[in-house]
């Protein structure tokens, strides 16, 4: 089965898919600090660099399923929040514009917990409506990604369409028992470099890549709450930029002074390094084969932050496999 890829970044919830059995046949993505990564990782598929408003619903081949992620900025909580005010929000209509005139047997949208925030609710109401307008029979949860083998708490809204036709309504795949953790994820990775220069990347002298950390101080935001998760737990959830990735689990928890304050504890500071972008990455469940290019490493945690996580889509498209065989 053939889908194709909107908003498509990186290309993780294009790689969950095809670990699942679809094929990815075309995909589209406007950034171009991405472009040389997914190409990289997905040489079979063909990439689209135009922006979505530019492109006809004539000019995307035809497949059994559209899938991706429409920029989420805007939905945020820990953004402006502008929804669908921002233009970016408004995107979440031209993925809706190419699914009408395709008229898939179905199609996934992913976006963050933020766009069920109550201000934002007549807009998501709206967007919902749309989807169903479009001939599809709508189901909408919010799920974080520890539940089906991700080693992170990552809360995010999963909207899925089966054409009416199909007289079926896709069924949301139950929790796993078993929640990875950190340990599970990262302890055999040792040795991360930190980045050079102005957090410019080591390239090539990495001996794994992009085992490297961002460099410089701490905000007071993010030394407002710990950011240290311990071996046992699953990480926080990894956001698309380098300045707030946790830090690594082998440092103790920090030291609560007052609210919103915390401090790294005292005569253990060397142990407190923001997790690599490789790091980032195994908790995000890419694959090691999977290399981030970039040049600036703020490029390569913007890639991995803003990913749907590998496992996490290859729970949700295994169903759908299984739905439409």
């Amino acid at each position: 089965m053939n889908v194709v890829s909107l908003f498509s970044g990186a290309g993780g919830l294009d790689l969950g898919f095809e670990q699942s059995g679809f094929h990815v046949i075309w995909a589209n993505e406007y950034d171009s600090t991405i472009w040389e990564t997914y190409e990289l990782n997905f040489p079979n598929t063909i990439l689209d660099k135009r922006n979505i408003k530019d492109i006809s619903a004539s000019e995307i081949p035809f497949a059994d399923g559209i899938i991706g992620g429409p920029p989420c900025q805007s939905w945020s909580e820990a953004g402006a929040g502008r929804g669908i005010n921002d233009k970016r929000g408004q995107l979440f209509y031209d993925y809706i514009r190419l699914l009408k005139e395709r008229q898939p047997k179905f199609f996934l949208a992913e976006n963050v917990s933020g766009i069920l925030h109550p201000k934002h609710k007549q807009a998501f109401t709206n967007i919902i409506n749309e989807f169903k307008n479009a001939g599809y029979v709508i189901s909408c949860k919010l799920l974080n990604a520890n539940d089906y083998d991700v080693p992170e708490d990552r809360l995010r809204v999963i909207i899925v369409g089966y054409q009416k036709k199909l007289k079926k309504k896709f069924e949301f795949p139950k929790a796993q028992s078993h929640k990875p953790v950190l340990k599970d994820a990262i302890f055999d990775l040792r040795l991360a470099k930190p980045a050079k220069n102005n957090n410019k990347t080591n390239g090539d002298e990495l001996k794994i890549p992009n085992h490297e950390y961002m460099n410089g101080g701490f905000s007071s935001i993010y030394m407002s709450r710990n950011r240290v998760r311990s071996w046992d737990e699953p990480s926080f959830t990894i956001q698309a930029g380098g300045r707030h990735a946790p830090i690594h689990p082998q440092a103790p928890k920090m030291k609560f002074i007052e609210q919103n304050i915390r401090i790294f504890v005292p005569g253990k500071e060397k142990l407190y390094r923001r997790l690599s972008v490789r790091e980032c990455a195994r908790i995000q469940t890419f694959p090691d084969r999977f290399i981030f290019k970039y040049r600036d490493i703020a490029d390569g945690y913007k890639m991995v932050g803003n990913a749907v996580a590998v496992n996490f889509a290859k729970h949700l498209a295994k169903k759908i496999y299984s739905d439409l065989q």
